[in-house]
C-alpha cells in the first residue's frame, strides 16, 4: 500500500469510516471535463478505493473469505485486479506476449484460491497490483487516442472501451470489498 494509505483509517468524525469525508483524496475535483479526464479519473478514484478497502489489515484479515463456497477475499482481489490490468493493459492494449501473474486454464481462479494468509503472498500481491498499475498508467501517458485498438482474441478493441470495462470491473469489486470490509471489522463503504 502506498504511504497515503497509512493516514486512511484515522477518521475522527466518522468511527467507522477509514477518513473525514473532508480530507478524501477521491473527493478532489476532476482534472478535466474532456472524455479522457473523466475516464482516467474515475479509473484512478476506483484504484484508490481498493487500496482504502485494503488498509490496516493484516494477511489473515486479507486473506479472510467471504461466504462459502466462495473463495473471494480482498488479498484475492488484489491478485485479481493485477491480473485484469496486466490482461487488458499489457497483452490486449500493447500486445505484449505477457504471461498470466496467477491463473492458467488448468488453474483459472488461482488469483482468488491462491490469496492465503502469507506476509509473503500479500507483499507479492501488493507490488504485482502497484506494477500493473504503473504499466497501465505509463501506457495511458504515451497513447493520447481513446480510439487506438488493441486486439483481444482477433477482435480489435478501442482504447475508450478498455478503459470504460476497467472501470466497471474496478467499481463491482469495490463493491464487494465493501461487504467483505464490513465483515471483518465493522468499516463501511465510503
Amino acid at each position: 500500500m502506498t504511504d497515503a494509505t497509512a493516514r486512511w483509517t484515522k477518521a475522527t468524525k466518522y468511527a467507522d469510516m477509514w477518513i473525514d469525508p473532508g480530507e478524501d483524496p477521491r473527493a478532489k475535483p476532476a482534472t478535466g471535463t474532456d472524455e479522457r479526464s473523466v475516464l482516467l479519473d474515475y479509473l484512478s478514484r476506483y484504484r484508490l478505493t481498493l487500496e482504502m478497502k485494503c488498509a490496516d489489515l493484516d494477511a489473515a484479515q486479507l486473506a479472510s473469505r467471504s461466504v462459502p463456497p466462495s473463495t473471494m477475499s480482498l488479498l484475492g482481489m488484489v491478485r485479481h485486479m493485477a491480473e485484469v490490468e496486466r490482461s487488458w493493459f499489457r497483452r490486449v492494449m500493447d500486445r505484449q506476449d505477457a504471461p498470466p501473474l496467477y491463473s492458467t486454464d488448468a488453474a483459472r481462479d488461482a488469483d482468488w484460491d491462491g490469496a492465503v494468509a502469507d506476509e509473503a503472498v500479500v507483499a507479492q500481491a501488493w507490488q504485482a497490483w502497484r506494477d500493473e498499475v504503473t504499466f497501465a498508467e505509463e501506457y495511458l501517458a504515451r497513447t493520447p487516442d481513446l480510439a487506438t485498438m488493441g486486439d483481444r482474441h482477433g477482435k480489435p478493441l478501442p482504447l475508450r472501451d478498455i478503459l470504460v470495462h476497467m472501470i466497471e470491473e474496478y467499481a463491482r469489486h469495490c463493491g464487494h470489498a465493501d461487504l467483505l470490509r464490513e465483515c471483518i471489522d465493522g468499516r463501511i463503504g465510503q
